[in-house]
């Protein structure tokens, strides 16, 4: 095989440092043409972006805020916005450099191209070092500013209680709507809710009518216009109402509105409140929704509260009828609480009355037991200003009409609950003359404060009573409190040694370390004489509490 020789590479000296090289446009080695020509020429070493500390969130130019961890991609793409040469050259790498976190400091390592003459490109390795300058967003800013808002949900219950914002409180609480609010502002009968962008006040209305029965409507006034930009500023107004029924309401429904609804009978009892109300009749357990735009048509009021509710002690009992879900229609026999008691101390109003026996039929059939204690509405002694309760037959009216179960004898204890729920930052409405007022819902100034305890207790009573209502919600395990299952073991013992008719005390049998567990001799007695069907919250509904933003502990 003939060897070919390689063609002759000719070489010319660079004009620069006399180094052979090959002949190109330029006529310079690497090295000197790098330092003749600087492709990083107009492209600033140093620069800054915008941090606000209390969104975490940085400025993307031109005015997006967007929120990046470090050494994120999102904050690299912030970073390389910031540069304004970087159009003018290739770029071909881009990473951060470690910088101590306390140091404010971020160092970006760039790689770029660039073609210096014809058919040379040169590629250049530089460092930008970015200084992070604390700030305020325009949200956060208006958020630390008062009265700065442009939307505002306006949440009215027209009802003597607050029960039912309580009740809402926690739903906004469980479901996250509160995370767009800038401030919660407690009024006459209801909430302020304040927002910085419509869309969230229109989502907040939406979420109270998928859990309440409620009717809205908007109005917006004008702040200002641009005539020649055709723009204007509003702020808009939601005005929300909530029906004003509660649960365990006594109601009257007009005749036309209860012929249309299945023929249901006019006096009915509220057993539950969502997005409608359902109705039941406790004598035939024939029961009803009705929905908010049913309501509105034809609106009306409760007959009686729970606050009108008597203590009645079940004398008899027989289950006589239809079974629906967890109702059970009774005969029942009933009297007035303590009407057998030998010693007078009852009111002059039912003096001579007090220890007759009432037949009803109720709806409570599957929980009631001779003995037990009952809360109801007592119609024949009852007076009520209401047009359709006044039509009604007399021989349609029943003396009493049972409601709820009732559990005297623990309620007397004021023991300490094992559970607490949590609370959302509130404001309240100022006034000059009385400046005593209190951020808390159903706490307002003014009001008497045994009715707000009374309020409170019976919404925590609620929650004990009904594992729905407890389902909806959440609850959280109160500081210091156990698992609970010593003190169950504990009772059953005493329960079981009772039985057997063994006395014993109660450290001879399991001799507690915690000192919250010795009780005495008297304490246990009255341990004994629990009622055995109190609702107790176990355990396993409770949630471990973690730090959130904006929510104060409420301490139960």
């Amino acid at each position: 095989m003939e060897f070919v020789p390689a063609p002759a590479v000719h070489r010319v000296l660079c004009a620069d440092c006399g180094t052979a090289i090959e002949p190109n446009s330029a006529n310079l080695c690497i090295s000197c043409l790098r330092n003749s020509v600087d492709i990083t020429e107009g492209i600033p070493k140093q620069s800054s972006v915008s941090f606000c500390r209390n969104c975490d969130r940085f400025l993307s130019p031109p005015a997006q805020w967007t929120i990046a961890q470090p050494e994120s991609r999102e904050l690299l793409a912030i970073c390389l916005k910031k540069l304004k040469g970087l159009s003018k050259v290739r770029l071909v790498d881009a990473g951060f450099i470690w910088t101590e976190p306390h140091s404010k400091r971020l160092k970006v390592k760039l790689t770029i191209q660039k073609e210096v003459f014809t058919s040379t490109i040169l590629q250049q390795i530089f460092q930008v070092e970015y200084l992070v300058q604390h700030g305020q967003c325009p949200d956060c800013t208006r958020l630390a500013a008062k009265n700065t808002w442009k939307a505002l949900v306006q949440v009215r219950q027209k009802v003597p209680h607050k029960r039912t914002f309580l009740f809402l409180e926690q739903l906004i609480l469980k479901h996250g709507a509160q995370k767009d609010t800038i401030s919660v502002k407690e009024v006459k009968d209801g909430l302020d809710f304040f927002y910085a962008q419509r869309s969230h006040a229109i989502r907040m209305v939406e979420f109270l009518a998928g859990v309440v029965p409620v009717r809205s409507k908007s109005s917006e006034q004008l702040l200002s216009t641009d005539t020649h930009s055709n723009t204007a500023n509003y702020k808009f107004t939601y005005s929300v109402e909530i029906v004003p029924l509660c649960k365990d309401d006594l109601v009257c429904l007009p005749m036309k509105q209860a012929r249309s609804l299945g023929n249901i009978s006019q006096l009915t009892v509220c057993t539950r409140v969502g997005n409608s109300f359902h109705v039941l009749d406790p004598s035939t357990l024939q029961g009803c929704d009705i929905t908010a735009p049913v309501y509105w048509r034809t609106p009306f009021d409760s007959l009686a509260t729970v606050t009108d509710l008597v203590e009645f002690t079940v004398l008899d009992v027989e289950p006589s009828g239809p079974i629906r879900g967890k109702f059970v229609l009774a005969d029942a026999q009933v009297a007035r609480a303590g009407a057998f008691r030998s010693h007078a101390e009852d009111d002059m109003e039912y003096e001579g009355t007090l220890d007759q026996i009432y037949h009803t039929r109720t709806h409570l059939g599957a929980i009631l037991q001779p003995g037990d204690t009952v809360l109801g509405y007592h119609l024949s002694a009852a007076n009520f200003n209401s047009d359709e309760f006044a039509g009604l037959s007399i021989d349609r009216i029943p003396d009493v009409v049972l409601v709820k179960k009732s559990y005297p004898t623990r309620r007397k204890k004021s023991k300490a609950r094992t559970w607490r729920l949590k609370s959302m930052a509130k404001e309240v409405e100022e006034d000059a003359q009385n400046g005593d007022r209190r951020g808390m819902i159903g706490k307002m100034g003014g009001r008497d404060q045994k009715k707000i305890e009374e309020d409170y207790e019976l919404f925590l009573q609620d929650l004990e009573e009904d594992v729905d209502m407890r389902g909806a919600i959440n609850l959280y395990k109160a500081e210091g409190a156990g698992s609970g299952l010593a003190g169950g073991k504990n009772r059953a013992i005493r329960r079981s040694r009772k039985a057997a008719g063994q006395d014993m005390e109660m450290d001879e049998i399991a001799p507690s370390t915690e000192p919250e567990a010795v009780a005495s001799e008297d304490a246990d007695e009255v341990d004994e004489e629990d009622e055995p069907d109190f609702p107790e919250v176990k355990l396993d509904e409770l949630l471990d509490d973690f730090e959130e933003l904006a929510i104060a502990d409420e301490d139960i």
